[in-house]
């Protein structure tokens, strides 16, 4: 397999915050979309984005909490979506297309992580549902959209946590096989790759190019679902790979994914402490880099096309 996974040695690193990033850099005129953008890492990236004049659209599970986050922003617009809900998220894009405007960027960046069996209406576990196919049924709506900006990025939120599990084919919703909520998230978050590697694939030609960003270990709403020994377990475990982040410096791959010219030309990446990463040796035990079966272009087009069959949403370029 050939891969693009080559650090371009950034000049960035791990305590990089977003405004190092931006530096001097102006999105007037720049209309983003970031999911989950009124919380954690995604309510900075939505600060740092609007801050640097950009327009950014919040789709909210929440109106009433994004609302309190985001009171007196400039340029911010809230919007409802639940990405579990295909009919919300078909609503939402019919919304936005309607507005007649171009989508320079969106940003993946909802989530949930390691939360208890749950299933949509259709029977997608919970975390699959939401972390996956939600985010690529809003993507293949917004398509149009994204064409139009002649010259759009996608940024996919993943973890490190994509080492816990490839993607199962033949049973991603946990219908054979016991659930396991740390297997089920591992496997939503390689797909997150997966889908970065397939969408810049196929948007290449239209200047639409796709980054799946590790955004680092900080402490967030995500862990919800979590015991509060749990969360001790995770943060010391987290503590022995990597520094706690705090959210600026969590958000500063989104943000340099999203903006940054030394990425222009380029795509289908995973991307780390404001750098691409590397491919993870095998053998390694030590979770950094990216494990080879995420930027598997043929697994990434296998995975596209299952989600089109799941989901009823075909790709039309």
């Amino acid at each position: 397999m050939t891969t693009k996974q080559q650090p371009l040695n950034s000049g960035f690193g791990a305590t990089t915050t977003t405004r190092e990033v931006l530096g001097t850099t102006r999105l007037d005129g720049t209309v983003a979309i970031v999911t989950g953008g009124y919380t954690g890492i995604g309510l900075e990236t939505t600060r740092a984005l609007q801050a640097a004049g950009a327009t950014v659209i919040v789709p909210a599970r929440t109106p009433d909490k994004a609302l309190a986050a985001l009171a007196g922003w400039e340029r911010v617009e809230l919007e409802p979506l639940d990405l579990m809900d295909p009919a919300s998220i078909d609503a939402f894009a019919s919304r936005f297309l309607a507005s007649g405007r171009p989508l320079h960027l969106l940003i993946n960046n909802a989530g949930v992580m390691a939360s208890p069996l749950s299933r949509d209406s259709r029977g997608f576990e919970s975390q699959f549902a939401t972390n996956h196919l939600g985010h690529f049924q809003l993507t293949v709506r917004l398509w149009p959209a994204l064409k139009q900006a002649n010259g759009a990025r996608v940024v996919c939120l993943s973890s490190r946590g994509h080492f816990f599990s490839d993607v199962d084919f033949e049973d991603p919703n946990f219908h054979q096989r016991p659930y396991d909520k740390w297997v089920a998230y591992g496997q939503s978050k390689t797909a997150n790759i997966l889908f970065a590697v397939g969408l810049d694939a196929r948007g290449e030609a239209h200047r639409v190019r796709a980054f799946a960003v590790h955004p680092g270990a900080i402490l967030t709403e995500l862990v919800r679902s979590m015991s509060e020994e749990e969360v001790r377990a995770s943060t010391e475990n987290s503590n022995k790979l990597e520094p706690m982040k705090t959210p600026e410096q969590g958000a500063a791959t989104t943000v340099w994914c999203a903006t940054s010219r030394q990425l222009e030309g380029m795509g289908g990446v995973y991307c780390e402490n404001v750098d691409i990463a590397v491919i993870a040796p095998p053998e390694s035990t030590v979770r950094r880099g990216v494990k080879a079966y995420a930027v598997d272009p043929k697994r990434a087009d296998r995975l596209w096309t299952a989600s089109e069959a799941w989901t009823g949403v075909r790709f039309d370029p």
